[in-house]
């Protein structure tokens, strides 16, 4: 059985992360498949949307305890190359050209907290669980940290990260874990529309807004506005700008490229 299975639907791509019967913790394997899937899709110009999800009860309750456990033992040379490999998927979604909506229910812990803080949009089921166990363990949330701090906060990922404690999709709405929370049964039509509405939208334009968001967490506020007048210039000379205010003038939907 594949650790990954994408399935396609129109320009709307479903990742999920297959390993139900066990919560679909994360192994080098599966963490291997998601980057290969994402590299592709990202490439793909048919592919408009991604939404990441798992099988199961659970989205992703984190490390498969046996890697874990073989990595205490193992020399260091092979625990960096493990946790370089981890920080590569990370990125590989954090860094998709193609918008992500994360689709949020059950367990989610520790790398799967990453997972969740990778993705652009996130929609949780109002009964999920959420943790950074690792203080807990004895180890630390490393190579997820730039995402959580991306996406939360230095004041709001400090407690959470130091106690380790579970908490609930009510703080997680309220820090910024997840942008929207509903009901279990309502949960696939909350993802699709927020698909619906990333539709709308230009795929030329969405890529250049994650690189512009990107750019904002990765340099100064001197450096980041420098470089803004070049960044509105190059999208206003698009064929995607001229196409989107074309339509607007004319009164119809806009025919995106892709």
């Amino acid at each position: 059985m594949a650790s990954v299975e994408v399935e396609r639907s129109g320009a709307v791509a479903h990742v999920w992360l297959n390993r139900p019967e066990r919560h679909n913790a994360l192994t080098v394997e599966l963490g291997g498949d998601l980057i290969r899937e994402f590299d592709s899709l990202g490439r793909d110009p048919a592919v408009r949307v991604i939404v990441l999800g798992g099988r199961g009860r659970s989205f992703c309750a984190g490390a498969d305890l046996g890697e874990m456990k073989a990595a205490t033992a193992a020399p260091f040379e092979r625990a960096l190359a493990d946790a370089q490999r981890l920080a590569r998927l990370f990125a590989a979604i954090a860094d998709c050209p193609r918008p992500v909506v994360g689709r949020i229910h059950g367990h989610v812990l520790g790398g799967g907290m990453g997972l969740l803080c990778a993705c652009d949009i996130t929609v949780a089921s109002e009964d999920t669980r959420f943790g950074f166990p690792e203080v807990r363990i004895g180890i630390l949330p490393a190579v997820i940290s730039p995402y959580v701090l991306r996406r939360i906060g230095d004041r709001n990922a400090r407690e959470l990260i130091l106690t380790g404690e579970r908490f609930g999709s009510d703080v997680a709405l309220r820090v910024g874990l997840v942008e929207h929370v509903t009901s279990g049964a309502l949960l696939d039509a909350a993802v699709q529309e927020r698909v619906d509405e990333l539709l709308e939208g230009s795929p030329d334009a969405q890529r250049r807004i994650k690189s512009l968001l990107a750019r904002w967490s990765d340099t100064s506020f001197a450096e980041y506005s420098a470089g803004l007048p070049r960044a509105l210039a190059e999208a206003r000379g698009s064929d995607e700008a001229r196409e989107g205010l074309a339509a607007f003038l004319e009164k119809r939907r806009p025919r995106w490229q892709g």
